[in-house]
């Protein structure tokens, strides 16, 4: 089960967190001069951070010189989400009524020391939305707009963005929802392409894979209005979402091969960008950490329930395999294809979210793993879904129970 654990964050404020090494892009955009004396946790500033940086101030300046007319937003609905933590959905229509929505979420980002694996005392200074990895699924149809207000605590250390693959311009959004510990943005953008599309943190430079790196990401699914189909454009519908986050993680260790700790979130800064350059994760796990959603943090169905399966993996490429059933349909790529059928595995490309459908035919556990068998058995990413029902012999029987036999 993913364990938080929060020591008490130190109180900081908006100047004194304008620091080198968590806030390398932050610093730069706002000119801000800090000695080292007071900063201490300072790193220098790589050309990565400065080029980035370069586009978020082209970003930010070109939304404030823009002469376009204000967004027209009659016809449209508003309506409130309530995102739940994963491996859950958010209430929501598959197939829309009524005209296009503006749906208004919340998210707040929070820094918290999480437990990655209890056998080794493996932790992470994790970086979520709304205190989770993966962040909240967020859920629209194609038309709809999504309203965020993206809050950043002022007990954060860093600042926060957010950067949706399926949105439109300004770097996904991420170049005007920078925030400082303390602030709150608000951004609209509009649904576009059907499909299940990645949102993850982005705020410059080196800092964008160490803040993905460190479970900031989560996913958008934009339906169809008209709900999912087949290639032959019969209606496909679902009982239950399983949402699954796929994290690799990058720990460093000590000279020992300890796992190190630290004290803010932050300080493993210079630690996990050597560590990073390896690019050999320590853990690959779903929903945060080792055994998030395996034994009795299992998912449950029945037999015969359909199940959509939600896979997103913000920055390296996987291959997901449900160990007795399959892929009855997938999309790999956009609700506006055919939907592939029948696969044993399918792929999640590294900076994606995906969608897979199977309706359970037999009771029991099934195994929902990453079929790079050595991410699923060696470094976490496996998770277990129990399915209660009746047992059918036509599908699959023990002809004989295990016995000796004589050579």
């Amino acid at each position: 089960m993913t364990k938080f654990i929060n020591p008490g964050l130190m109180k900081t404020s908006r100047r004194n967190v304008l620091r080198g090494s968590v806030l390398a892009g932050a610093a730069a955009m706002t000119g801000a001069a800090v000695s080292s004396k007071t900063v201490p946790h300072r790193a220098n500033m790589t050309k990565a951070n400065e080029t980035s940086t370069k586009l978020y101030k082209a970003a930010d300046q070109q939304a404030k010189d823009t002469t376009a007319k204000v967004a027209d937003l009659s016809g449209y609905t508003r309506v409130k989400m309530d995102l739940v933590a994963p491996p859950y959905a958010p209430a929501h229509e598959q197939i829309a009524t009524g005209g296009p929505k503006i749906i208004e979420i919340t998210m707040e980002t929070s820094e918290r020391l999480m437990v990655v694996d209890e056998d080794t005392g493996a932790s992470v200074w994790a970086l979520t939305y709304n205190g989770s990895v993966p962040g909240p699924l967020i859920i629209c149809h194609e038309g709809d707009m999504v309203e965020l207000t993206l809050r950043n605590p002022s007990d954060s250390q860093m600042e926060h963005n957010i950067d949706f693959h399926a949105s439109t311009g300004a770097l996904g959004g991420g170049g005007l929802t920078h925030v400082y510990p303390g602030e709150e943005t608000v951004l609209r953008w509009k649904a576009t392409k059907p499909g299940c599309f990645t949102y993850h943190c982005a705020p410059g430079g080196a800092m964008i894979p160490y803040h993905v790196t460190h479970g900031m990401n989560g996913a958008v699914m934009v339906l169809p209005r008209e709900g999912l189909k087949d290639r032959d454009g019969n209606a496909l519908k679902y009982d239950k979402i399983a949402y699954i986050g796929e994290q690799d993680y990058y720990l460093p260790k000590d000279e020992n091969g300890e796992y190190k700790t630290y004290e803010f979130a932050g300080d493993d800064y210079g630690d996990s960008l050597d560590a990073m350059r390896t690019l050999t994760p320590t853990h690959c796990v779903f929903n945060g950490a080792v055994g998030a959603i395996t034994g009795e943090n299992a998912m449950k169905f029945n037999v015969g329930e359909t199940v959509l399966m939600i896979h997103n993996q913000a920055n390296r490429d996987s291959r997901p395999h449900l160990i007795g059933g399959h892929g009855n349909y997938v999309w790999e790529t956009s609700f506006s294809e055919a939907p592939m059928t029948g696969l044993e595995t399918w792929f999640v490309r590294g900076g994606t979210a995906m969608a897979s459908m199977y309706t359970f035919e037999q009771p029991g556990v099934y195994a929902y793993v990453n079929h790079n068998l050595i991410e699923a058995a060696l470094l976490g990413a496996t998770a277990h879904f129990l399915v209660e029902g009746a047992w059918d012999n036509a599908l699959m029987e023990q002809v004989v129970a295990p016995r000796s036999f004589e050579t």
